[in-house]
């Protein structure tokens, strides 16, 4: 085996090693998005419902 084969074939090992990294930044990143997407979606149910209980007791305070 060449000096040539031997950088080629160390050279393809990097490309797949980085092509891997990138896949597992990638997913991890996809993991975080859609972790950040429920817990905003959680705030905002939280805020609506803070909106309607204090609507509630307002009401409630008229009546």
């Amino acid at each position: 085996m060449g000096m040539k084969d031997q950088f080629k074939g160390k050279a393809e090992q990097l490309k797949n090693q980085a092509n891997e990294a990138m896949g597992k930044a990638r997913d991890e990143a996809s993991e975080r998005a859609s972790q950040g997407r429920e817990r905003s979606g959680d705030e905002a149910r939280d805020a609506r419902q803070q909106v309607q209980d204090r609507a509630d007791r307002a009401r409630n305070r008229q009546a």
